[in-house]
């Protein structure tokens, strides 16, 4: 497998730090933006709800990822069991990063949720 340079792998992570506005939880993972915000979606934060995500740095056990800070006042919107985030930027409507969330989570429409903070990597080549 061919080497990518940090700064290669940073490029495509800083899209994360300086276009996602939004972050939603599903009940199945996204696979569009659509499906992310509408379809599968349970709820959001975005706003001053959305606390974001920081710069690039190196990744655990290696490569490089970005952290996206706790989320402690999402908007639950539909009532379902939360499995999986997704991150967007709603101004261009992409589908940024996805992912399962650490456990499941019971969400009811109407309710507020909260995520931990959770890096998004992109591991070494082997």
């Amino acid at each position: 497998m061919a080497f990518i340079a940090d700064y290669v792998l940073d490029a495509a992570l800083s899209k994360l730090d300086t276009e996602a506005n939004a972050i939603y939880i599903c009940s199945l993972e996204p696979t569009t933006y659509t499906a992310a915000t509408s379809t599968n979606a349970l709820g959001n934060a975005s706003g001053a709800a959305y606390p974001g995500i920081g710069a690039p740095a190196d990744g655990t056990p290696n490569g490089r990822a970005v952290t996206a800070s706790a989320v402690t006042n999402g908007t639950v919107t539909a009532t379902g069991t939360a499995t999986h985030f997704a991150i967007v930027d709603t101004v261009n409507s992409r589908l940024l990063a996805t992912g399962a969330l650490s456990a499941s989570q019971a969400v009811t429409s109407g309710n507020t949720f909260t995520l931990t903070s959770f890096t998004v990597r992109i591991p070494d080549p082997a």
